[in-house]
This record gives structure tokens, sequence and C-alpha cells, in this order.
């Protein structure tokens, strides 16, 4: 038990056509939710684009005050006790969003970082990505990684 003072998500969206995405993307862990969304992005996640958003120490999200795991104090703990996720608010004209990727760092500078991801979006092969839309799903959920990927 320890506290949560950094989030690492590092989120890749792919790179084919219309997989931009217009909205929101959320995480959720250990019982919050976190905009990912850096200074001065818009909400678009451009195709092809490697994004890694930092929450708590060294932030380099919007609003870094209000998306902050010490504010109030979260624990490793909360980690195994609600679920991972990372969720997308569409919105706009072409708001579906390919996901290649996405893997969830927790205090990664310390001796046991918890990484989380979705082994099924593992490898290169376009079946591995994951569209996401109010059509067909907003959420994936994450889970412990015993490898780090």
């Amino acid at each position: 038990m320890a506290d949560i003072t950094q989030i690492k998500a590092y989120v890749y969206t792919a790179d084919e056509a219309h997989a931009s995405a217009e909205g929101n993307v959320y995480l959720g862990i250990a019982g919050r939710e976190f905009l990912l969304r850096k200074q001065g992005q818009d909400t678009t996640h451009q195709q092809g684009e490697k994004y890694t958003y930092v929450l708590g120490q060294d932030s380099n999200v919007a609003d870094a005050r209000y998306n902050d795991p010490t504010t109030p104090p979260l624990d490793t703990d909360d980690l195994d006790h609600y679920p991972v996720y990372l969720r997308l608010e569409p919105s706009g004209l072409e708001p579906a969003w390919c996901l290649e990727w996405v893997d969830v760092t927790v205090n990664p500078d310390t001796k046991v970082p918890h990484v989380f991801a979705n082994p099924r979006l593992k490898g290169t092969d376009p079946k591995h990505r994951l569209w996401l839309d109010t059509s067909h799903g907003t959420t994936l959920y994450l889970k412990r990684s015993d490898d780090n990927l």
C-alpha cells in the first residue's frame, strides 16, 4: 500500500483513415476518472499520433490541479478495488476513434510500478485495433500486466 503520486498513460491512435477522434478521452483508475488532454490540445486524438499523459508529479495535462491523483490522495490499494479503463466521450461529425494501443503505469519510477493494458491490442495487425464510438462501445477495460509491455 502506497500513495499514488504519478500516473503515465501511453495512448496510440491507429495510423489508418478516419482513425482520429473528436471528443474527450478519460482514464478511470483507483475509483476516479481523469481527463486525458494536454495543455493546449483540442479534443482530437490525431491519426497515427502517440500521446503520453502524465497525471500528478510532473503533470502535462490540462487542468492539472483537478486531474491529480494526489488530491484527494489515492492509494495503490485502490487499484485492486476499482476497474481500470479508457473511455471515449465522442463528439463532432466523425466521433469514432481507432485505438492502436494503451498502457497505464502507476508510480512508474518506483521499485514496484503497476502496469495496466489490454493484451488483445498487442501486435501490429489491424485486427488488434479497437474502434470506439457510441454505435459500438466507448470503453476499453484494462488489466494488470504481468510483463512490462
